[in-house]
């Protein structure tokens, strides 16, 4: 082979017709503003501690992908209000792909060995992911309802504000079931007048409805669809957090959060909530 003919297999020219004057054109560094986005990472250990980098920037990545969930979310909710159920289900579709990606950062921060972490631990302070507001708002958008968190977030009125607001409004589920209601599946009003700044409760009368959708699933197809979607972000989201509890444990061990839990064993009981219980149980009922 020639010289030519190998440097050619290694180098691309650019075409002609590629922009490279953006004085007066918006370019891709100005339309993500990355001057402002890339200039977020300001460690604090001292000396530099190699490994603070990694944590923030997975931190930070995180808080953006929940800026979407929320932002699909919402957007899913007020659909199903418009009985507009198929653009609901593509929100969905993309909740449980950011999902995907959240869960899967986790083998990256799984990186930061114990020695390596007790090297940046002390200049976390008393910060931790138990306060990500975000977070918050996305598991008060699925129907984990806690007015005890609201308060945690007074430091920030911005932010409690926004919980304070989501506390009070149908989660994405009660919206679903008023979705039912309203198509004639006799959803128990006990549902659909409920406080919604209360945790929700399971409801028996609710499994009935569900079980009838699942005898018949081409009878009420999109509802069965949506209901499978449910349990999937539900799954999804027990995924991710079984695996925060295990990054922990490998992490710290039996330690105390920076935030004041109890670390693993409060993350572990995070495992036992559950969003839409009746979509659950009414598995116990097929074929039954």
């Amino acid at each position: 082979m020639s010289t030519n003919a190998a440097d050619s297999r290694s180098k691309r020219d650019l075409e002609g017709g590629i922009k490279r004057d953006f004085r007066r054109k918006l370019s891709y560094g100005d339309y993500l503003h990355l001057d402002l986005l890339l200039s977020a990472q300001q460690p604090l250990s001292d000396p530099p501690q190699h490994d603070e980098l990694l944590f923030i920037i997975q931190h930070q990545t995180s808080e953006l992908w929940l800026k979407l969930l929320v932002h699909e979310l919402r957007s899913a909710r007020t659909l199903l209000g418009q009985d507009d159920l198929a653009p609901a289900l593509k929100r969905l579709a993309r909740v449980k792909h950011v999902q995907h990606v959240l869960t899967d950062q986790w083998s990256v921060l799984a990186t930061l060995t114990p020695s390596e972490y007790a090297e940046i631990r002390p200049f976390l302070a008393s910060s931790s992911g138990f306060q990500s507001a975000q977070y918050r708002e996305v598991e008060f958008l699925l129907g984990n309802k806690n007015a005890d968190m609201v308060e945690v977030f007074g430091h920030d009125p911005k932010a409690q504000s926004e919980l304070r607001t989501l506390l009070h409004e149908p989660s994405l589920y009660d919206a679903f079931l008023a979705y039912l209601a309203r198509r004639g599946y006799a959803v128990p009003e006990a549902l659909l007048t409920r406080d919604w700044s209360q945790p929700y409760v399971h409801h028996e009368g609710l499994v009935d409805v569900f079980a009838e959708v699942y005898a018949a699933p081409h009878d009420h197809w999109g509802v069965y669809e949506t209901c499978e979607e449910l349990v999937d972000i539900e799954d999804n989201f027990q995924q991710w957090r079984f695996r925060h509890l295990q990054v922990v444990q490998r992490t710290i061990g039996q330690k105390t959060g920076t935030g004041g839990s109890t670390g693993v064993d409060f993350l572990r009981r995070a495992l036992d909530l559950t969003f839409f219980p009746e979509l659950y149980e009414v598995r116990t009922r097929i074929g039954s």
